[in-house]
């Protein structure tokens, strides 16, 4: 599926949830790589990564580590993330009742 379409759907079930959710980085339409950061409200946020797993299948790693970190060190990681690879997609999501759940599984 096409990054800019997977991007799209997600924003139209955040908003059928009720859950704000915005694009911050465009990314390439077509094969971009997506980071979403769960902004928790309360100063801390996830952050999670699309990763392929060796079966080829598609899921998520966690890109802050652990439960949520503070929000400067969200931003930090998706700034690295962004100097490595011009093409992802940034989308945000505020998420204090932790309610988005993602569409793949966790790759550890």
């Amino acid at each position: 599926m096409r990054t800019e379409f997977w991007v799209k759907a997600q924003l139209r079930l955040c908003d059928q949830a009720m859950l704000p959710a915005f694009v911050r980085r465009r990314g390439d339409s077509d094969a971009g790589v997506v980071i979403v950061k769960l902004d928790r409200m309360n100063g801390t946020s996830e952050v999670f990564v699309q990763a392929r797993a060796g079966d080829g299948s598609r899921g998520w790693v966690r890109g802050s580590g652990e439960g949520p970190v503070l929000d400067a060190e969200a931003e930090s990681y998706i700034r690295r993330q962004l100097s490595f690879d011009p093409d992802i997609w940034v989308l945000e999501l505020e998420d204090p009742g932790e309610l988005y759940v993602l569409d793949g599984p966790l790759i550890t």
